[in-house]
């Protein structure tokens, strides 16, 4: 008995296991890769390239760019244990399959997605390969908590944030740690070249975000002890004022995963001040995003609120570009948008206001709104860029009154009363070649309430 079992232990250590890495590019606090890692040898990591699955929402063009950086990153990382990322295009289910029999896996892992077009895929494959013999599983890996799981007294989903927080917390667990060193894997498949998947720009736009950012996990870790060492504590009073570094900046780094929510969420309850605090319930909205999301797939195309689908849009094409590009001759909105352009990131307080805006002074669709800055922000989060946007719109859950309508001057006053962000972003400020205002904001909002008012009742 006793000869049997070390026979089966051996045999279980040198079984394969596949690792199919989504958003999650990292070795720390991932779920999926250190139980795979438990008992076995042999780790097959793998990357499937797969955009046409994502429905309506294939990554953009600044996600791809920062897509491409970060699989360097984890590479290397896996290259410095005795690894390499195998990197596969798909149909994700064709090459999974095939990896699993290039490699002799019996075995697979991911971390879940809840991207309402990835969960159907994600189901189809497990179905798929449960019945071919395989196992497979799954694990929480992108969020504070599993949702699905936290409902109001009622068994509904939460509508409004401040109770969901509260009852989020109450659920969050420990992270784990990086796994073992030295996984040696000498029998590893072939891998397509990362160039192949064609993620980096052709004509190269990309100058500024390289000169911003540093993707990777290592790039993570540094920039949350920045923000830990260096910012946090004047967070709650500099965290709405552009022309400071008074945000943490993590949220790309989250998005893709290298760094997890409760890497960030252990970091700062150690040090358990009012700041920490203020940070970790920005933490939160994130989480409501995705809870949202996962309640009400249909809103990444169509209001939460069902009376906004008759709100009396505007189709204006001149407009929209003169947004793009920013060129509206609203200084605060303009440099919001050219930073976005520039950095692929825009300060969020700068976002409500760009993002109101739109909406509500040129009465243009914020699906519209969405649509650019899923293609612009290295940070293009479906849930969170759905939520955003549904706020400033007022369509959506716990969403800004319709009545909320920013004043992009006093805004500017209030949160740039040196000028120094609209004067980095909108040098031209006082030159001829500087745009007229394109609408008069006064009466614009007089519109808006019109609008607004006529669907209220509905």
């Amino acid at each position: 008995m006793k000869r049997g079992r070390n026979k089966t232990a051996l045999q279980n250590k040198e079984r394969s296991a596949v690792v199919w890495f989504r958003l999650d590019l990292r070795l720390s606090d991932n779920p999926a890769l250190a139980a795979a890692v438990q008992g076995r040898r042999h780790i097959v990591p793998v990357f499937i390239w797969a955009p046409e699955e994502e429905g309506h929402w294939p990554p953009g063009a600044a996600s791809r760019w920062w897509l491409h950086q970060s699989l360097k990153s984890l590479d290397a990382s896996f290259r410095r244990q005795g690894l390499r990322l195998i990197l596969r295009k798909g149909p994700s289910l064709e090459a999974l399959r095939k990896l699993m029999g290039e490699s002799g896996a019996d075995s697979l892992y991911w971390n879940r997605r809840y991207e309402p077009a990835l969960r159907a895929r994600d189901d189809r494959v497990q179905q798929s390969l449960s019945s071919d013999g395989f196992g497979v599983e799954t694990f929480e890996s992108a969020l504070l908590c599993k949702p699905g799981e936290i409902r109001n007294t009622s068994g509904n989903p939460f509508m409004v944030f401040t109770p969901f927080w509260r009852a989020c917390q109450m659920t969050i667990s420990d992270c784990l740690p990086a796994p073992a060193p030295k996984l040696i894997n000498s029998k590893l498949p072939p891998t397509q070249a990362l160039g192949e998947l064609g993620l980096e720009p052709v004509a190269d736009w990309a100058g500024g975000l390289r000169s911003t950012w540093q993707p990777g996990e290592a790039g993570a870790q540094k920039m949350l002890w920045q923000f830990l060492d260096g910012v946090l504590e004047g967070y709650p009073e500099m965290r709405d004022y552009p022309a400071t570094r008074g945000t943490s900046q993590l949220s790309p780094h989250l998005h893709f995963g290298e760094i997890s929510p409760r890497q960030i969420w252990a970091a700062c309850v150690k040090r358990n001040t009012a700041a920490s605090r203020a940070f970790l319930r920005q933490l939160g909205w994130r989480e409501f995003a995705h809870h949202l999301l996962y309640h009400f797939p249909e809103t990444a195309l169509k209001p939460l609120r069902p009376q906004f689908s008759e709100f009396p849009w505007r189709h204006d094409p001149q407009r929209l570009r003169a947004w793009q590009l920013g060129r509206t001759g609203y200084p605060m909105v303009d440099a919001g948008m050219r930073e976005l352009w520039k950095t692929g990131w825009m300060h969020n307080r700068v976002r409500m206001i760009a993002g109101s805006f739109l909406v509500k002074d040129l009465l243009l669709p914020w699906i519209e709104g969405a649509r650019w800055f899923w293609d612009t922000l290295v940070d293009a989060d479906l849930a969170n860029n759905t939520l955003g946007w549904q706020w400033v719109a007022g369509c959506g859950a716990d969403a800004a009154p319709y009545f909320r309508i920013f004043n992009p001057g006093s805004q500017a006053r209030k949160f740039d009363p040196t000028g120094d962000y609209v004067g980095h972003w909108v040098p031209e400020l006082d030159e001829p070649d500087y745009p007229r205002p394109i609408v008069d904001h006064a009466r614009a909002r007089e519109r808006a309430l019109d609008a607004f008012a006529a669907i209220r009742g509905r």
